[in-house]
């Protein structure tokens, strides 16, 4: 597990900020390897008041982001570039829902450099998995038409 220190430098290099900071705690990382983090599911967080009504589930994007955004910190702590946006998301399976008092567990691995396996899961049961591969470069500017 990371000290808090540690983890409090790592965050800042994340461009991500509360409330759409997700990763609460990285229990394990180990650059070009794996790392391994906690989200704790609050009642509390805004997508949970019109998702559902009566029936509050976890949107599957925002656990998805909570994998990449932990997918990011071994990206850094490995030594490689900041991702400039992700190139694609693949293989996305949801299999259970996550709800409010839920500890989620994240999971990422480095297949190759810029592509991770990624495995959300509450209670040692599959929540989600996908595989994201990060843009090394930043998207070309979108075409300005002619000034007039």
């Amino acid at each position: 597990m990371l000290t808090l220190a540690e983890f409090e430098a790592a965050l800042r290099a994340l461009p991500r900020s509360y409330p759409a900071l997700l990763v609460d705690r990285v229990d394990e990382c180990v650059p070009g390897v794996a790392a391994k983090g906690i989200k704790c599911v609050s009642v509390n967080e805004p997508h949970f008041q019109g998702h559902f009504p009566g029936y509050p589930v976890m949107p599957g994007v925002v656990i998805i982001e909570a994998l990449v955004q932990l997918s990011t910190l071994l990206a850094f702590e490995s030594g490689q570039p900041m991702p400039h946006g992700i190139r694609s998301i693949d293989r996305v399976r949801f299999k259970r829902q996550v709800i409010p008092g839920d500890i989620l567990t994240l999971e990422t691995q480095m297949a190759a450099e810029g592509r991770f396996v990624m495995r959300a899961s509450v209670d040692g049961l599959t929540a989600a998995e996908a595989e994201i591969v990060f843009a090394s470069e930043p998207a070309a500017a979108a075409a300005q038409p002619p000034a007039p």
